[in-house]
Order: structure tokens, then C-alpha cells, then sequence
């Protein structure tokens, strides 16, 4: 008896089996996603010289955040501010209101089939093209200016949201919502007291999110003429302004955390 081993008397330990169970075929997988990332990686062609000489104007611009410039250039920094706080609010704001009634329809289990293909298309649609293809698009209409940038964040906006909350929706307890319809409630009813008491904390803080969003986007579509004090930016870097280009970032940063502060607050008194 003394001869049995601790390991023994309480049996091998349990390990997590493999996801490629064959050895073989494991080794086989790893070393070719080696063998093709560093293939990959040599057919990437880096100029070490422009690389040597953009080290030098990195090191200028990581200094300019010691010695930010807020006055030269105030009044374009202000008016790009203030554009993209319009445009990122009324975007906002139009894509929730026109992403509440897409959501419900993109939710199977409130919505009629017909109506559920026709909002998931739209949401589809919508996730399926990146904000900054959209904002080339719409400035190529439109032209240079916020209006391009206002369409943009709404159109990202609707898919975002509407994806999410019809998700919550989909998720939702089932009780509540049936206990309303049980009641003789007609649709509006249902929906008003069964579904949204349940998904209302959801919307509020996914709305106060997209804000976030909206305002960071906001500065890249300025990039290519969407508005916003992305064009201010853009124009700082083209003019080696770093100073001011580092104090442009400081006042977005300082935004960004605000409103993520103000996000916190909401979402804790709705809930």
C-alpha cells in the first residue's frame, strides 16, 4: 500500500483536449501560419530611410504635447470644435430616433417576417459600409462641409444601434412581455409597457456610447472634407504645426473623457 503514489490514488488530472486532436495535422497548421506570416511580412516593402527621417518629425510632434499652442490658431480650432459638436448631436440624435423603430423591426421575435427581412436589410446595409467610404461618397455629392459628415454619422449610427438593440430585444425576458399581451394590450401598449421597461437601460447607455463614437469619427471625416475639426487637423499636420496639432488632440481627448464621465452618470440613474 505504501508503494501507491499520491498521483495514483487520485487519478490523472483532467486537461482540456486539443482543438486539432491529430497531432500531425496541428504541427502541420501551425507551421504553415508561420511559414505565411513571415512570407507575408517580406512582401511588405518599408523604406528604412523615410522610416529613419519620419523618426525625427515623430519625436517633434511627441514633444509638441509638452508645449501645446492654443492661441495662433484659436479661431479655426473653436469653429472645428464647434462644428463637430453640432454635427456629432444631430446626428445622434436622428440616427437613435430613426434606429428605435428599425431595431424593433429587426426583432424576430416582435416583428412580422416581412418587416424583419426589410430592418435587417437596412442594418445590413448600413454595418456593411465603413464610415469613411460613405463620407467620400456623400462629400462627392455634396461637397465639402458638415452636411457630408451629418449623413455619415447618422447612416453609422442606424446600423450600430439598431443591430444592438434588436439583440436586446431578441433577449429580453419573455414573462413580462407575454403577462402585458396576456392583459388584452393592443401592440403599442405592449411594446410601451412589456418591451420597453426591459431594453430602456440598454438604449440609453448604447445612445450615450454612439455619442462617444460620433464625436471621435467626427474628427476623422474631417480628413477627407466631411467637416469637423478634423479638416483643422489635417490641416496642422500638412503644415508641420505640431503645437497646435497636439493641442487639438489634448481638447478631443479632454471631450472624449467627458463624455464618458457624463455617460457613467446617465447610465447609472436610468438603471
Amino acid at each position: 500500500m505504501s508503494d501507491i503514489t499520491l498521483d495514483q490514488m487520485l487519478g490523472r488530472g483532467w486537461k482540456k483536449p486539443p482543438f486539432v486532436k491529430r497531432a500531425w495535422l496541428r504541427w502541420t497548421l501551425i507551421i504553415g501560419f508561420i511559414a505565411y506570416l513571415i512570407a507575408a511580412v517580406s512582401t511588405i516593402e518599408v523604406d528604412w530611410g523615410r522610416v529613419y527621417d519620419g523618426l525625427d518629425r515623430g519625436w517633434q510632434f511627441v514633444l509638441a504635447f509638452t508645449s501645446p499652442d492654443f492661441t495662433s490658431r484659436w479661431t479655426d480650432i473653436w469653429e472645428g470644435l464647434l462644428e463637430s459638436i453640432v454635427m456629432t448631436v444631430a446626428a445622434s440624435v436622428v440616427g437613435i430616433l430613426i434606429s428605435i423603430p428599425i431595431g424593433l423591426g429587426a426583432a424576430r421575435n416582435i416583428a412580422p417576417l416581412p418587416v424583419y427581412v426589410v430592418c435587417r436589410g437596412i442594418v445590413a446595409i448600413s454595418r456593411a459600409l465603413q464610415e469613411i467610404i460613405v463620407a467620400i461618397l456623400l462629400v462627392a455629392i455634396f461637397g465639402f462641409g458638415p452636411l457630408a459628415g451629418f449623413l455619415t454619422l447618422s447612416f453609422a449610427t442606424i446600423g450600430f444601434l439598431s443591430k444592438l438593440l434588436a439583440e436586446d430585444i431578441e433577449a429580453m425576458d419573455k414573462v413580462q412581455a407575454e403577462a402585458i399581451k396576456a392583459s388584452g394590450a393592443r401592440w403599442t401598449q405592449w411594446i410601451n409597457y412589456g418591451v420597453q421597461p426591459q431594453v430602456m437601460p440598454r438604449l440609453v447607455g448604447l445612445s450615450m456610447y454612439r455619442i462617444d463614437i460620433n464625436f471621435r469619427e467626427s474628427a476623422i471625416l474631417g480628413l477627407v472634407g466631411a467637416g469637423g475639426i478634423g479638416a483643422t487637423l489635417n490641416t496642422a499636420f500638412d503644415r508641420y504645426e505640431y503645437d497646435t496639432a497636439a493641442a487639438i488632440l489634448i481638447m478631443i481627448i479632454v471631450i472624449v473623457m467627458a463624455l464618458e464621465y457624463l455617460s457613467g452618470i446617465i447610465r447609472a440613474r436610468v438603471q
